[in-house]
């Protein structure tokens, strides 16, 4: 059977111990003895290795010097409040990463942002009951404040015993609202997988409904099968990579090959034939399970590890892989976001001799001269049955349509507005802004611009393997990218259309992209979503 890694452990959730205040000194007394031998006593387990130390300060300073891992370092480097600093300690005992993995590239999400790691992994972890503010507190790490010295007042420790007690119940109440805000997501995919169309298509239309926090959502609908039959039995992608793979057998001949977003594992098979002596298959989604079957039905199990979860979020079973491969183009290339997710593996588990595949993108634009479409699709609203609901072009016109466009539409040579280098390129560089210049070959009206891109498998390769998904190939799942002017401009042979095109994500759903054209002294801004 393929190999299957949780990132995430299923311990149940911790019960806190109730304090008793106590209303008379004996009372008062007696607990305070009670919490005093209690942490002369307590026993914690080093967050990195199996020693048991025998206080919170030791542990920390333990960390310090045989792990190179400064805690309070990490808490102030991050601004980590209690639910963070909970969430960090047990991502850690829950995943036994090592330091590397608390080192997090600026702008790169934290690897224990997930609510799962709230849930204690062990039971009256000591390390839990300590807080992050007052262990930043004190100067370096000779003894963190939360553990009390003996000339603190009894008052004081009664205190921070109730303070402790009132993070865990809060602690308990968040995974509770988390795991309810799981479960409503779940039933929003599956609302999405049985209520919307299969195709592609129709995905694009719901996703930009999510919200950031809501990207459970989206991994689900890549769980349902009818995606990803739609992307096998596009042709130009699937024979093009596999193309790629079986004709360069030299790029993989013993290297260790990560494939993200693996879906069925198609990609990864392809790897495994091509000679590669093991192959990480990563996915979020729901598909893995299938993928598991396919990859043991194939009996390359021996050579494919499987495992579900977010490449943000995982511990790979390596270091470094050599190649990076994935499929994570979108509409207009950039749709979805997946390449965020590549470049995040990359510049975390790639070798420096390696390469990420594809390996050159592009973007490319071209005038459109299209007047039924135009008079259809916009003009349609002027006269609706005797009455003008020109109001509706406000709302019809700055939504991007994904279709199959006539090649003898075309009404300019196309011009590539920018190009991707996945194996250079920063994640700020998918946000950008590029002038054009479109030289019209027809005398007509231009009615829209059109977006494609063209994916090429370059570095090191002895048989290139390229493919565009314009409108003057075959067709692919990817479509075309049009956005329609609201009111068409009027274009000469052998003119120039000059403009500029800037690309931004949607701060409100990072997945979804804003375009916005400037031609001339109007600007037009579209949404792909």
């Amino acid at each position: 059977m393929a190999e299957y890694t949780d990132p995430h452990g299923d311990e149940a959730a911790q019960e806190m111990p109730e304090l008793s205040d106590g209303d008379d000194d004996d009372d008062d007394e007696e607990q305070w003895q009670w919490m005093e031998e209690e942490q002369d006593s307590q026993q914690v387990t080093c967050l990195f290795c199996d020693r048991l130390l025998s206080s919170v300060a030791a542990t920390l300073q333990h960390c310090t010097v045989d792990h190179q891992v400064n805690l309070v370092d990490v808490i102030r480097k991050h601004n980590l409040d209690d639910y963070g600093y909970i969430k960090m300690i047990n991502f850690i005992r829950s995943t036994k990463c090592d330091a590397a993995h608390l080192t997090v590239l600026p702008g790169a999400p934290l690897p224990w942002e997930n609510e799962d790691f709230l849930r204690p992994v062990l039971q009256d972890d000591p390390l839990l009951h300590t807080d992050p503010e007052e262990l930043c507190g004190g100067e370096g790490l000779s003894l963190p404040t939360c553990l009390l010295s003996e000339t603190e007042s009894h008052d004081a420790l009664l205190q921070r015993a109730q303070a402790a007690e009132e993070r865990a119940c809060r602690s308990e109440e968040a995974l509770a609202r988390a795991m309810d805000d799981l479960h409503k997501l779940k039933l929003l995919a599956q609302g999405l997988v049985l209520n919307a169309d299969t195709s592609k298509s129709g995905k694009l239309g719901t996703v930009a409904e999510l919200r950031e926090d809501e990207d459970e959502a989206y991994f689900s609908s890549y769980g349902h099968y009818g995606i990803h039959e739609e992307m096998l039995k596009d042709k130009v992608r699937t024979e093009s990579y596999r193309d790629f793979m079986y004709r360069n057998p030299e790029v993989f001949r013993d290297k260790v090959v990560l494939d993200v977003g693996c879906g069925t594992g198609i990609l990864s098979m392809f790897a495994a034939r091509s000679g590669a002596k093991k192959v990480i298959a990563v996915d979020q989604s729901e598909i893995i399970y299938q993928a598991m079957d396919i990859v043991r039905s194939n009996q390359l199990e021996d050579k494919i590890t499987l495992i579900k979860g977010r490449i943000e979020d995982i511990n790979l079973p390596v270091e470094k892989v050599d190649i990076i491969i994935s499929e994570w183009m979108g509409y207009f290339l950039l749709f979805e976001s997946m390449l965020d997710s590549v470049l995040y593996a990359r510049d975390l588990y790639l070798a420096d001799s390696g390469s990420v595949y594809p390996d050159l993108c592009n973007i490319s634009l071209a005038a459109v001269g299209d007047a039924q479409k135009h008079q259809d699709r916009i003009a349609f609203w002027d006269d609706v049955y005797g009455f003008s609901m020109a109001c509706m072009k406000k709302a019809v016109v700055p939504e991007a349509v994904v279709e199959v466009l006539k090649a003898d539409t075309l009404i300019s040579e196309p011009a590539v507005i920018q190009t991707i280098d996945c194996n250079r390129v920063c994640l700020s560089e998918l946000e950008f802004t590029s002038d054009f210049c479109l030289k019209i070959t027809d005398t007509t009206d231009c009615t829209a611009i059109v977006g494609y891109f063209d994916i090429f498998f370059d570095k090191g390769c002895s048989n290139k393997v390229m493919f565009s998904t314009g409108p003057q190939v075959t067709k692919t799942h990817w479509k075309q990218t049009v956005f329609l002017l609201e009111r068409p401009v009027s274009v000469q042979a052998g003119e120039e259309l000059q403009g500029k095109i800037t690309v931004r994500k949607n701060k409100k759903d990072p997945r979804s992209l804003l375009v916005t054209f400037d031609l001339g002294d109007k600007k037009l801004a579209y949404s792909l979503q």
